[in-house]
């Protein structure tokens, strides 16, 4: 029997408290070579969006499966997610279905994690000022990965997007859920004045310039996970050192895609991996002066980690509907 779970069956079994550290550890897993996950693929549909199939497989919780999730960046204007997403797991020892679920939640936590993960070891350790550039639910579960790793250090949000109104309502949101300071502003390069900025926007060409941002600033660059995508400018990639979720996904659908596709950026030049940086092969952060970029694309295995966190919940909890295909 499979277990098919609704978007609301999923918000009641995860927290970011649950995501957060399955996550972590299963991009500490990927460096060490412990996990299985082929490139993802994707499926363009001109003149409206694309679609991305991404298979993983994570011994170490047993679990196997695939999300199918698309991007749409004009879905808000018809009242719809940009991105949603469905997740099935199956068995590894058989390939009989366990569970069909929605996938559009997972894939906003699952992201906020990562972009928690990342602050943890790539920001400064006195990080208390945030900068959003972007206003939807992603940047709403970056906050709440940033909630779970600073606390009470954070003293403001500061938030942009390209409708002020937007803006003002996400700063409100946070103000009113989270209890923090949080401004809206009309100009990107006032928000980024930052200790820590996440660029969580769909943006073909760069929303943030090299002169705005300070020395000692962490960045999560969000949006750009397809190719032609990029939010940061170029200079401002090359003047930093860069951290990948994944080095072959970066390459060709990250942030550094069009820097890479120039010539301008090899795997040498990388300053490594997250993972590795958790595992501890890679250096992160070495002083307070230099700029960090964390390059998330999002993979498959940090689906798999946070579905499997869904799936176990619900069956204890005996939520959903049981299926017989």
């Amino acid at each position: 029997m499979a277990r098919l779970l609704s978007m609301e069956d999923v918000k009641r079994t995860i927290t970011m408290d649950d995501v957060l550290p399955a996550v972590e550890e299963v991009f500490k897993e990927y460096a060490l070579g412990k996990t299985y996950m082929p490139s993802k693929i994707y499926l363009d549909i001109p003149g409206y969006g694309d679609f991305r199939a991404m298979p993983s497989y994570v011994p170490s919780i047993n679990t196997a499966g695939l999300k199918w999730v698309n991007v749409h960046p004009e879905n808000p204007r018809k009242g719809i997610p940009t991105v949603m997403g469905t997740i099935m797991l199956s068995k590894p020892e058989t390939g009989e279905i366990l569970s069909i679920m929605d996938g559009t939640y997972v894939t906003d936590m699952r992201t906020g994690a990562a972009g928690g993960v990342a602050a943890k070891y790539l920001a400064r350790k006195d990080t208390s000022v945030i900068g959003l550039v972007g206003s939807g639910e992603q940047a709403w579960t970056q906050m709440l990965a940033y909630k779970c790793v600073f606390g009470d250090r954070i003293k403001l949000v500061k938030v942009y997007s390209r409708t002020l109104s937007h803006a003002e309502k996400f700063a409100k949101r946070v103000q009113d859920k989270m209890g923090y300071n949080a401004k809206a502003f009309e100009k990107c390069e006032d928000a980024v004045d930052a200790d820590l900025v996440a660029t969580v926007t769909p943006a073909r060409s760069p929303v943030v310039m090299s002169g705005w941002i300070k020395p000692g600033t962490h960045i999560n660059a969000i949006g750009a996970d397809a190719p032609g995508k990029q939010e940061l400018e170029t200079e401002l990639t090359l003047r930093s050192r860069i951290f990948v979720d994944s080095y072959d996904q970066t390459s060709h659908s990250g942030e550094i895609n069009i820097p890479w596709g120039q010539g301008l950026l090899n795997e040498k030049m990388l300053a490594g991996s997250i993972g590795e940086v958790i595992a501890g092969i890679k250096p992160g952060r070495t002083d307070d002066e230099e700029i960090t970029i964390f390059d998330s694309t999002g993979l498959a295995i940090q689906d798999m980690a946070t579905a499997h966190i869904v799936y176990e919940k619900s069956m204890k909890g005996n939520m959903g509907t049981e299926f017989n295909f």
